[in-house]
C-alpha cells in the first residue's frame, strides 16, 4: 500500500513510526575504543525467556520496543537457542545493562537485530565499544551484508550513531501498530515522550 502525500489520520490507539533501513557490505576500519573499567561483556547461549525479556524491557521500554514481548514463549525460546543467533549483554557489578542481538541468515546477510543500553550506561563511549564488538562478531563469519533498521520511536541519536558506525541508509517505510501500552505489553507510564492516546 502506498500512502498519499499529506497527513494521514490514524485510528485511535495506533502509533506510527518512520523506519529507516541501513546496511554495509564490508567491515569499516576499526576504531580505537575500549570498554570502560568496571564493565564486562558476556555471550548468553540459549538465554532464558525471562532473563532476555527483562533486559529487553530495561533497554527498550522507553522506546516502545514490543516485538519480543508479544512473541510466544516457546517461539522466543527456540529463536534464542538457534546457532544463527547470538545474544550478548554488557554488565556492571553483576547487573546486565546492555543488549546486543545478532542473527545470521542463509543468504549471507547478518542482522543487527537489537542494540541498546539502559539509561545508566548511555554516554561515555560504551555504545561505540559495543558496536565495534558487533562488527567484529558479524564479520567473523563470511557474510555479504550487515544490516539494521531504526525508527523515529528509537533514541534520537540512533540513526546518526549507525551512520557514523559505517551503515548507509537505503530504504524507508512507515510502521503503524497498536500502541503496546494500550495492549498491556508495556506499562502506561513508559515512553512519556510519546503521548498515550486511548484506543477506540
Amino acid at each position: 500500500m502506498t500512502l498519499a502525500d499529506g497527513i494521514t489520520e490514524l485510528t485511535p490507539g495506533k502509533i506510527a513510526a518512520v523506519v529507516t533501513y541501513l546496511q554495509m557490505f564490508a567491515r569499516p576500519a576499526s576504531r580505537d575504543v575500549s570498554l570502560p573499567s568496571g564493565l564486562s561483556v558476556q555471550r548468553h547461549a540459549a538465554p532464558t525467556v525471562d532473563w532476555y525479556r527483562d533486559l529487553y524491557r530495561l533497554v527498550g521500554e522507553d522506546y516502545l520496543w514490543f516485538s519480543r514481548l508479544e512473541m510466544a514463549d516457546e517461539k522466543l525460546a527456540a529463536h534464542l537457542a538457534r546457532d544463527a543467533v547470538e545474544v550478548w549483554s554488557v554488565s556492571r557489578a553483576g547487573r546486565d545493562l546492555g543488549l546486543l542481538e545478532l542473527e545470521w541468515f542463509d543468504n549471507g546477510d547478518c542482522e543487527l537485530s537489537f542494540f541498546g543500553l539502559a539509561p545508566d550506561l548511555v554516554g561515555g563511549g560504551i555504545g561505540r565499544w559495543l558496536m565495534e564488538h558487533a562488527l567484529e562478531r558479524a564479520f567473523a563469519r563470511p557474510i555479504k551484508r550487515f544490516f539494521v533498521h531504526t525508527c523515529t520511536l528509537d533514541s534520537p541519536q540512533a540513526l546518526g550513531f549507525y551512520e557514523r558506525s559505517g551503515f548507509e541508509a537505503y530504504g524507508r517505510a512507515i510502521e503503524i501498530v497498536d500502541d503496546p501500552r494500550n495492549r498491556g505489553l508495556i506499562a502506561l507510564d513508559k515512553a512519556p515522550q510519546i503521548p498515550l492516546l486511548p484506543a477506540g
